[in-house]
């Protein structure tokens, strides 16, 4: 006799159907930021007082953007010199040799431990100790002279002040993250015949940089921001551009806020950067990948559709 799909054996227990959870704190706690969140908007939106016609004028004058393009190679040649100089430090503070630790750790002890706006003030003011800047053999005939207030500009100032004390904040980045690789690793390499060089670039650097990563684009989006401290040595970069503008038309605020828009799509475009090379350089580990801001979206709905 063919089956009916039903089965008539008693001892058999009845499926079992899952029944989603009911969080109603949930929803009350949405609903509390989501009706905080449109006020705020709607207050933002509706005073009159922002003048937003004004932000929008400002948000593309020609001025804005060029103090935007100065911030950016601002931010991308100090982390550049932060980075190389983190990375020689790192390496240099892990060295055997005491006189080469002992340097590296008084530099960064150094400039960890001075404000970065009194190194902008000091850079910009050099020329004070140093009229004139002579390279040579040490304790040797120079050979070449150049005159401190035309070689050291407030730019070079900048980017002087900006490198040099981001260095000192990725050395110990960089000193993290190798010493997270696991020192069996680097022994194997020197059996192997390797040199501490080729096993520092070959074997741990490349482990390391799933430690590094995070914390080196935190760095990178706080230089974005640290830029604007430039606006003291007379620097014409985002902060100063628009600060210029509203000493003549006196719309402060309005100013203030075209070059806030531009400073957060900077560091949005950054946090998207970090989060794929986040990705990259964390696969093979034992976590999985971070789902991406799409697939976030579509978990969010999911959740949203079967939260009901």
């Amino acid at each position: 006799m063919p089956s009916s799909g039903v089965t008539d054996d008693p001892g058999r227990p009845d499926d079992i159907r899952a029944v989603p959870v009911r969080r109603p704190g949930r929803w009350i706690a949405a609903a509390i930021v989501l009706v905080v969140a449109v006020a705020i908007v709607h207050s933002v939106a509706t005073n009159p007082r922002f003048e937003w016609h004004v932000v929008g004028d400002y948000l593309f004058d020609h001025r804005i953007i060029a103090g935007l393009r100065l911030t950016i190679e601002l931010t991308v040649i100090a982390m550049a010199i932060g980075i190389a100089l983190g990375v020689l430090l790192a390496v240099m503070r892990l060295s055997p040799n005491p006189l080469v630790s002992g340097a590296s750790w008084l530099y960064i002890w150094f400039f960890r431990g001075t404000p970065v706006l009194v190194q902008l003030l000091f850079w910009y003011n050099i020329a004070a100790l140093y009229p004139k800047i002579a390279l040579g053999v040490p304790f040797g005939p120079a050979v070449v002279h150049a005159n401190a207030n035309t070689l050291i500009t407030p730019f070079t100032a900048a980017i002087l002040g900006l490198g040099l004390n981001e260095g000192a904040y990725m050395a110990e980045i960089v000193r993290a993250g190798i010493i997270s690789v696991d020192a069996g690793q680097s022994d194997a390499a020197h059996s192997l015949g390797m040199t501490r060089l080729q096993t520092m670039r070959r074997i741990v650097l490349p482990q390391a940089m799933r430690v590094i990563i995070p914390p080196t684009g935190n760095e990178t989006i706080s230089m974005l921001k640290t830029s604007s401290l430039a606006s003291t040595i007379v620097v014409t970069e985002l902060l100063y551009a628009a600060q210029l503008i509203y000493s003549v038309n006196f719309k402060t605020i309005q100013l203030l806020i075209v070059a806030s828009v531009w400073y957060i799509v900077c560091t949005s475009v950054l946090y998207v950067g970090q989060f794929y090379l986040e990705r990259h350089y964390g696969r093979g580990s034992s976590r999985e990948p971070a789902a991406t801001p799409l697939q976030r979206a579509r978990m969010g709905l999911f959740d949203l559709r079967h939260g009901f």
